[in-house]
């Protein structure tokens, strides 16, 4: 896709910071950045810690300097740019990718015990999607414990998970006090908890070879990677000899970038699509990936490998496209 590849950050801690002290920080380092970006060059998006409010500090300063309106970054606000279903995307094409799993072994995720990690963008609009499909949400987490819930969080448990992380940006142990049945454990992770689906949506080496073990023993049978690289390598091969339905990351949280591709098309031929219409086509994007995955990953005897699946269909996209460009 036409979005660069890119990758970076900062050191800035947002926590205990007021809006401007964080509007401050966001104009000075794209002071510096707006240098080495362009819509035809290399376009960020927001991540850990870098969501709507960091997105319009940052693009607000682009557009003073540049003079001019382009799709630089993605995530806008619907009002000045932005594509419906891109805060959802990541979240709700993780959970697509899943459903394509589960339909190779004649499964629905209607009913379904699943735990999510996190309490970020990605973890609440993996829960939201999940409970609209008919799913039973049992965890969220945050850095600091787990919360979990055995009858399930409902929709407006899920709406003060929103009010919480979103507006007052607490902490998710507020859930125990406030929501009933629900219980906090410092310093936990969610993958103790039995459940069907596990979806590690919040950052990078939360399940290591250990939980992985746990998750089978206690019946999981598929897992969606929400978060970038979220299992170990030692907890991969865990997965992997048990035989279950594990989506990569690279493979199931690809409806962010991809989303961010369409809203690079919306802001390219100044027009806005439906909300319909952006979901529908982040659903096809995520049909078209699982069915790559099982292009290349299914083995002998039947198991989709998605690992090699997605490395290998990523591989073959690029030394096709260098081939062809005359690239050796």
């Amino acid at each position: 896709m036409p979005l660069g590849g890119g990758k970076g950050g900062s050191d800035f801690d947002p926590k205990g910071k007021s809006d401007t002290e964080v509007m401050k920080f966001c104009q000075s380092f794209m002071s510096e950045l707006f240098r080495h970006i362009g819509e035809n060059t290399d376009v960020p998006a927001g991540d850990i810690g870098v969501g709507s409010r960091e997105i319009g500090y940052m693009f607000g300063q682009y557009k003073k300097l540049s003079n001019e309106f382009t799709g630089i970054l993605t995530g806008k606000g619907v009002n000045w740019g932005g594509s419906l279903i891109r805060p959802e995307a990541t979240g709700y094409g993780c959970v697509y990718f899943v459903q394509e799993m589960l339909k190779t072994r004649n499964l629905d995720i209607a009913g379904k015990v699943c735990t999510v990690s996190g309490s970020g963008n990605v973890a609440q609009y993996t829960a939201e999607k999940l409970m609209e499909l008919g799913a039973k949400v049992v965890t969220f987490s945050d850095s600091a414990g787990c919360v979990h819930k055995a009858d399930g969080f409902t929709e407006q448990d899920l709406k003060f998970v929103f009010e919480l992380k979103n507006v007052r940006r607490g902490r998710i142990s507020e859930c125990a006090t406030a929501l009933e049945g629900c219980t906090y454990t410092a310093g936990a992770r969610p993958w103790s908890v039995p459940c069907d689906i596990a979806f590690p949506s919040a950052t990078q080496n939360e399940i290591d070879e250990q939980d992985a073990e746990t998750l089978v023993k206690n019946g999981c049978y598929a897992i969606g990677e929400g978060a970038n690289m979220p299992t170990v390598p030692a907890g991969v091969k865990v997965f992997q000899k048990a035989k279950i339905l594990y989506a990569p990351g690279k493979a199931a949280n690809a409806g962010g970038v991809s989303t961010s591709g369409l809203e690079m098309s919306q802001n390219s031929i100044r027009t806005a699509w439906t909300r319909e219409e952006v979901d529908e086509k982040l659903r096809q994007i995520k049909v078209n990936i699982h069915n790559s995955c099982v292009q290349y990953g299914t083995q002998k005897d039947g198991y989709i490998d998605y690992v090699a699946g997605a490395n290998i269909a990523g591989f073959v996209k690029v030394a096709d496209a260098m081939l062809d460009q005359g690239v050796v």
